[in-house]
């Protein structure tokens, strides 16, 4: 695995037959932005899973070998026809909510499907590398990991800020992926959208950045600015602000032609048509996911008020997700304590710059109610 260390073959440059990201204002005679030279060699060539359902959705179909007397459980849901394969009409639906083309949407299990095809298409195994920026969400490493591919790693500062230079500076020729969380987890903190930007002006790579809990900020998505950096990748999840964990529906939000490489390698049928239909029907709901995101807004500025007076709690760090990381004197007792209480929290003391700290994620009024009742009743029985 090649070092993670500046090299003088730094891709802030384009190399030949590349073309710089577009930014706003860059006058059509600039060529337009081409991917395919970023592409792992056996993708380029790849021929992709083609089946007649591509082509033709209705008619007599006895095409696919599915099961044409229909499923063996009582449902009136056509569950023996396999799923729409491209899921144009959920990919417009996320389009529209966030303002963009349906061109620019990617939608696959989960934001995880999403890191992994990002790595599978643009990175090398045992070559290439991505950087993250701990302390940051763990997937990134592991399916990093499970692909062969190199980790390097540019801290955030102790006040988990992004540092533009810092990034930069890790680069080497080897470098394929940045990757970044804001909303961050653990930290809960947006990350400033001017050094994003540095970043995006200056690696001629994929940036990506993902927005899995956005909608608890007042910041806004970087979505506005798809057009201006065209190696701009987002992430972003109905998991989080739409509560819809159990459904397992992510998306990348990218410049079409990184969408269409994504959707090449992207195993057939693998979104069901429960979880599509599912994500469907959140998008016209969106007035409801705001007034949960607003609920949740509340209560998190309510348990923050009261974590606060706590005799044990030294920071409560600022929050634009429905988290907060509390650092506390004996994180980790605390952590075993509430568990064996039936509060389960997340201990994130072996996380960089993240010492003695829990990520408490924001209950109900009840569940809050609960942890603040078990925290305070624990300590007053341990000082007696």
């Amino acid at each position: 695995m090649p070092e993670s260390k500046s090299s003088e073959s730094n891709p802030s440059k384009p190399n030949p037959g590349e073309s710089e990201p577009r930014k706003s204002g860059s006058d059509d005679s600039k060529p337009s932005f081409n991917p395919e030279p970023w592409i792992r060699p056996n993708i380029r060539t790849l021929t992709p899973y083609h089946a007649a359902r591509d082509d033709y959705h209705e008619g007599i179909l006895l095409d696919a070998n599915e099961n044409s007397f229909g499923p063996a459980i009582p449902t009136d849901l056509p569950l023996h026809r396999y799923p729409d394969t491209r899921l144009n009409d959920l990919r417009q639906k996320w389009a529209g909510f966030r303002g963009i083309r349906m061109e620019q949407v990617f939608v696959g299990v989960g934001s995880d499907e999403a890191i992994d095809l990002l790595m599978r298409v643009f990175c090398e195994p045992g070559r290439d590398e991505i950087i993250i920026t701990p302390p940051t969400y763990g997937m990134y490493k592991v399916a990093a990991r499970i692909n062969n591919v190199g980790v390097s790693e540019a801290e955030l500062t102790k006040n988990f800020e992004l540092n533009a230079r810092a990034v930069l500076q890790r680069v080497n020729q080897h470098t394929k992926l940045i990757m970044l969380c804001s909303p961050n987890n653990p930290t809960a903190n947006v990350l400033s959208q001017v050094e994003i930007e540095r970043i995006l002006k200056d690696f001629n790579r994929l940036v990506v950045v993902d927005e899995a809990y956005i909608d608890f900020s007042d910041s806004g998505s970087l979505c506005h600015l798809l057009d201006n950096y065209p190696n701009l990748v987002i992430l972003q999840t109905l998991s989080k602000s739409f509560g819809m964990a159990a459904v397992r529906m992510g998306a990348a939000l990218a410049h079409p032609k990184v969408i269409e490489w994504m959707m090449k390698v992207k195993a057939p049928y693998n979104v069901n048509q429960l979880t599509a239909d599912a994500a469907m029907l959140a998008f016209d709901h969106v007035d409801k996911m705001r007034e949960k995101v607003r609920n949740i807004i509340t209560e998190r500025n309510r348990l923050a008020a009261a974590l606060a007076k706590h005799p044990d709690v030294e920071t409560i760090f600022p929050s634009d997700a429905n988290f907060l990381l509390v650092r506390m004197r004996g994180a980790l007792e605390w952590y075993k304590r509430l568990a064996d209480r039936g509060v389960i929290v997340r201990y994130r003391g072996d996380q960089l710059h993240c010492e003695d700290t829990l990520r408490i994620t924001v209950g109900t009024t009840p569940e809050n109610d609960q942890l603040i009742s078990e925290l305070y009743d624990s300590k007053n029985a341990s000082d007696h």
